[in-house]
C-alpha cells in the first residue's frame, strides 16, 4: 500500500513479457473488494486497488518497473543483496499482485521465492489475471504471515520481505520483538530483511519499530522521502536490518536518485532518532496507525 510513485522508472527492458489477461472490474476476495485497474500512461500495466486503496502496481511488459516509491526502494535492497544477477531465496510476507517476486524472478533468474498471502481469493485473481514471468520459481501459500513464517527452517532466507496490511494498517502481531526475532532465525547469516512501516507525525509507531529491529539486529536503516522522516506527513518507510553491516552508502547513492528522492537514517543519526522509543513486546503490541482519509487514494 503506498501512493502512488512517478512515472520514471527503470529502463531495463526483459523481453516480451506474458499475455494480460487483466479486465476491469469489481472482484470480492477475503480482504475487501478488488479492483485490476489499467494504467493509462504505461501499456501493459495494471493498478490492484482494494476497497478503493492502491495495493500494487505491476507492469507485465517490463516487471523491472517498480511504480510506488517505497516498492522501489525495497528493489534497492534486494538489488544490493548479493551480487548482480545472483539467485536469492527470498520469503514474501504479504502478496499482494506479487510486484515484488516478479522483479526478482527477472533480476535475478533462478531465486527460488516463497510467498505468504493470507487473501487466497486475491492470489487466485492475481495469478489468472495478472501471469507470472516465465520460468519464475514463487510459491503462494495461503496462510497468516507470522504463522507461515514460523514454518520456515532456520537460516533457510537471504531475504525476507514484510509487506502485510489489513485493510491500511499493519496488523499488531508482525509489529515485535518476538516477530522479528523469527524473521532473524529464518534468515541466513549475512541475510536482510525490509519492512514497510506506515506511520505519520509524530512518529511513534515508526520509532517504536526501529527501536524493535535494533533490539533484534546489529544493524538497521530507515529508507523514507525526507518529509515522512521530519513527521510532516504520513507516507511509507522501508526499515531495513541485517546481523551484517548494510550497504549503507549503496543504498543512500540508490535513493537519491530515485524519481522522488529518499533519505537514509543509519548508525548515530537513527539512534538519535528512535531516541527513547521501546521495543514493542507481543503482550503490548498494536496495529499501525490508521492513515488520514484520502491520504492514499488514487
Amino acid at each position: 500500500m503506498s501512493r502512488r510513485g512517478s512515472r520514471r522508472g527503470r529502463t531495463e527492458q526483459p523481453g516480451p513479457g506474458p499475455v494480460a489477461t487483466a479486465v476491469p472490474g469489481r472482484t470480492p476476495v477475503g480482504g475487501g473488494t478488488a479492483e485490476l485497474l489499467a494504467d493509462a500512461d504505461r501499456p501493459g500495466s495494471w493498478e490492484l486497488a482494494i476497497d478503493g486503496t492502491p495495493q500494487s502496481h505491476v507492469d507485465l511488459a517490463d516487471p523491472t518497473h517498480l511504480e510506488f516509491e517505497y516498492v522501489r526502494r525495497i528493489g534497492h535492497v534486494l538489488d544490493l543483496a548479493a551480487a548482480p544477477g545472483a539467485p536469492l531465496h527470498v520469503v514474501h510476507l504479504g502478496g499482494g499482485a506479487l510486484t515484488l517476486p516478479r522483479y526478482v524472478a527477472v533480476t535475478r533468474p533462478g531465486s527460488r521465492q516463497r510467498v505468504v498471502e493470507l487473501d487466497a481469493a486475491l492470489t487466485e485473481l492475481v495469478r489468472t489475471s495478472l501471469p507470472l514471468p516465465r520460468d519464475a520459481r514463487v510459491r503462494v501459500r495461503s496462510e497468516d504471515a507470522r504463522a507461515g513464517l514460523a514454518t520456515f527452517p532456520d537460516a533457510s532466507a537471504d531475504v525476507v520481505v514484510v509487506d502485510v496490511f489489513a485493510g491500511a494498517r499493519t496488523p499488531a502481531h508482525l509489529t515485535t520483538r518476538e516477530f522479528a526475532a523469527d524473521v532473524a532465525r529464518v534468515l541466513k547469516p549475512g541475510g536482510v530483511t525490509a519492512w514497510n512501516v506506515s506511520d505519520g507525525p509524530p512518529l511513534r509507531f515508526l520509532r517504536a519499530e526501529a527501536a524493535t529491529l535494533a533490539a533484534v539486529f546489529g544493524h538497521v536503516a530507515l529508507l523514507a522521502e525526507p518529509g515522512t522522516l521530519r513527521g510532516r506527513r504520513f507516507g511509507n518507510t522501508v526499515a531495513v536490518a541485517s546481523d551484517a553491516e548494510l550497504p549503507v552508502a549503496g543504498l543512500t547513492r540508490r535513493c537519491a536518485g530515485d524519481p522522488m528522492p529518499s533519505r537514509v537514517v543509519a548508525g548515530d543519526d537513527l539512534r538519535a532518532f528512535v531516541g527513547q522509543a521501546r521495543p514493542v513486546l507481543d503482550a503490548v503490541a498494536e496495529p499501525s496507525p490508521q492513515p488520514p482519509a484520502g491520504v492514499f487514494d488514487r
